[in-house]
């Protein structure tokens, strides 16, 4: 952008501000929402629970399906964002 434009745009610089704030709040909360290490770090604690007789086969497998069914929506996730990312 030229200096006139950049002039003309000056009383708008606190709504690009908190656009700005809010694109970033976005992305941090997406990364922590998208993030498989928990997901995964639970599918550890329910085999351990398993083995140890705190959780049933019942349960286990429907609690295992949901975590796999979480992971599959992660992958998913990460493989559009990184096509729109593009090359």
């Amino acid at each position: 952008m030229g200096l006139v434009s950049e002039i003309l745009l000056l009383p708008f610089a606190p709504a690009r501000g908190v656009g700005w704030v809010l694109d970033k709040v976005v992305r941090a909360a997406e990364d922590e929402y998208y993030d498989p290490a928990p997901v995964q770090e639970a599918l550890v604690n329910l085999e351990r629970a398993r083995d140890q007789g705190e959780v049933d086969e019942e349960e286990f497998a429907e609690q295992e399906e949901a975590l796999l069914h979480r992971l599959e929506e992660i992958t998913a996730y990460q493989l559009r964002q990184a096509g729109a990312a593009g090359p």
